[in-house]
């Protein structure tokens, strides 16, 4: 049966899913801090974020029923306050082991990565004890903590912009290679 396409949260994420690992990670990111944001309040979300979408009822109650899915696993896996989901961090994971791979194999990625390596040393010094995540995570970190600092309307210093730069080219190539490796799999 034919589904039909919609513009939901849900479709959204999926089309980022098969067309760029970062973004669709950045996105759930979202996803993730927007449930928070209200506190799990699907009754809140459903009021303040839902209803607003400009889509048919039936869309609303498919949006709801996704967000619905995604407070139960975020319950269910302790991460409501902070934290991300099994499947998101898994594929983080995989895109680290990714960079391994092409840090020793592919100079493009070596060359690209050593341009970002000075801010993700900045940034573990900066974290300041805490555990910034693995080098992948610190690169997802940064271009999403840049939209949220345009999202609020803070002012971004040239050293973020630039970090998030070089962090978003390092992720790209990820993209590419991971992209890359899903359509040359035989699985598929």
């Amino acid at each position: 049966m034919l589904r039909k396409k919609t513009n939901s949260m849900q479709s959204i994420a999926e089309k980022k899913k098969s067309q760029n690992i970062a973004e669709y990670l950045i996105y759930m990111y979202q996803m993730e801090d927007l449930i928070r944001s209200y506190q799990g309040n699907m009754d809140e979300i459903k009021h303040y974020v839902i209803s607003h979408y400009p889509v048919s009822e039936a869309e609303k109650q498919e949006i709801t029923r996704w967000f619905e899915g995604l407070l139960e696993q975020m319950k269910t896996e302790g991460i409501l306050e902070k934290g991300h989901l099994g499947e998101l961090n898994r594929i983080v994971e995989n895109l680290l082991h990714l960079h391994y791979e092409l840090l020793k194999t592919d100079k493009n990625h070596f060359e690209t990565y050593n341009k970002a390596k000075p801010f993700i040393l900045y940034a573990i010094l900066a974290a300041d004890g805490e555990n910034p995540g693995n080098e992948i995570q610190i690169c997802l970190n940064g271009v999403y903590g840049l939209l949220l600092c345009r999202l609020l309307g803070k002012k971004v210093d040239k050293q973020q912009l630039t970090a998030a730069e070089a962090f978003g080219a390092v992720l790209s190539l990820l993209n590419f290679n991971y992209q890359q490796r899903i359509f040359m799999s035989p699985t598929k």
